[in-house]
């Protein structure tokens, strides 16, 4: 049972569960999407880690392909991208449905409809 008493699938908090829907970048965050039926809380970081992550990995992808300075900017990118993968850990293991300008607004929406 979870410290606000809202149950999931697996058992687990509910804190824990969105924090591991961006531990693994978009791939836990289907996983969890897929998982978790019941708790909205943990479907809109799962659905918020697939919306940011997803693309950012293809788009670190195709940067690292440009010549001469692709690797270079793959990782600023890469940086960024555990930077950002830190606030939203941060952000869901203290509760909050921390939204991100896009992705978020849309995961949000979409679950909370």
């Amino acid at each position: 049972m979870s410290r606000l008493g809202y149950s999931t699938v697996t058992g687990l908090d509910e804190n824990v569960e969105a924090v591991l829907c961006y531990v693994g970048f978009w791939i836990t965050g289907l996983i969890f999407l897929l998982i978790e039926r019941e708790n909205r809380f943990v479907q809109f970081h799962a659905l918020q880690s697939i919306l940011t992550f997803l693309p950012l990995s293809i788009g670190i992808y195709l940067i690292a392909w440009i010549p001469y300075v692709g690797w270079l900017l793959a990782d600023i990118a890469g940086f960024f991208s555990l930077f950002l993968t830190l606030v939203l850990v941060i952000m869901a293991w203290r509760g909050a449905k921390f939204r991100l300008p896009f992705s978020g607004k849309l995961a949000y929406e979409e679950i909370y409809r």
